[in-house]
């Protein structure tokens, strides 16, 4: 069934997607009208310095109780999202349609479809709520009248889009998981249905006969 591999494409790519994110130390970019030829990254566990000269050069944070509340929080929830979205990938095998796992016990392996499918909403949903949050933060402290507009302010990175692809990714597949249970339910009761009503016993009706 065509809708299992959607399915299964979407959440595989969704979570390599938002573990390729979490990683990325682009969620934020920073460059200043001073001095053009140094451009800044920010991302969930490193600060980079890009330069014409010297390339890139990153840097691990000093302190994770430093961080601003944003980072920290994003950093558990992709942190949930990555074991949610490799649970999801794992649970997933045995339900599947052409997987010689629990034949006989289609109940089974419904039950499996839908676990799955709520651990990619799962999934998707911690990626898609830091993704949002560290966006808004950044679009708050960017408007902010407080700084001096000769001060350099964060904008979106790469990261922030390739973050929101992947949560979407990741809900989408595992929706798609529940429409493929309830597709295998409907083609399996139409297996089992008759196409013509069957005639109801009755009682025998003889015909009679005559002995010539």
């Amino acid at each position: 069934m065509w809708v299992w591999s959607v399915a299964l494409f979407l959440t595989f790519g969704g979570w390599v997607t938002s573990l390729v994110t979490t990683f990325l130390p682009l969620w934020k970019t920073m460059n200043s009208d001073l001095n053009e030829v140094e451009n800044w990254f920010s991302g969930l566990w490193h600060m980079c310095l890009y330069t014409d000269e010297v390339a890139i050069q990153c840097k691990a944070y000093d302190s994770v109780l430093g961080l601003p509340a944003d980072l920290q929080i994003s950093r558990v929830l992709m942190s949930v999202s990555i074991g949610a979205g490799g649970l999801a990938l794992l649970v997933v095998f045995p339900g599947l349609d052409g997987v010689d796992v629990c034949v006989e016990q289609p109940g089974l392996k419904r039950r499996i479809l839908v676990v799955s499918g709520v651990l990619a909403w799962v999934s998707g949903l911690t990626t898609l709520a830091p993704v949002s949050v560290v966006a808004y933060t950044t679009v708050v402290e960017f408007w902010d009248q407080g700084f001096p507009d000769v001060m350099p302010r964060w904008e979106y990175g790469e990261a922030m889009f390739s973050g929101w692809f992947g949560g979407l990714a990741l809900v989408i597949g595992g929706t798609l998981f529940f429409v493929a249970v309830c597709m295998g339910n409907f083609s399996r009761r139409r297996l089992h249905e008759p196409n013509s009503p069957e005639p109801k016993p009755g009682p025998n009706n003889y015909l009679k006969t005559e002995v010539l």
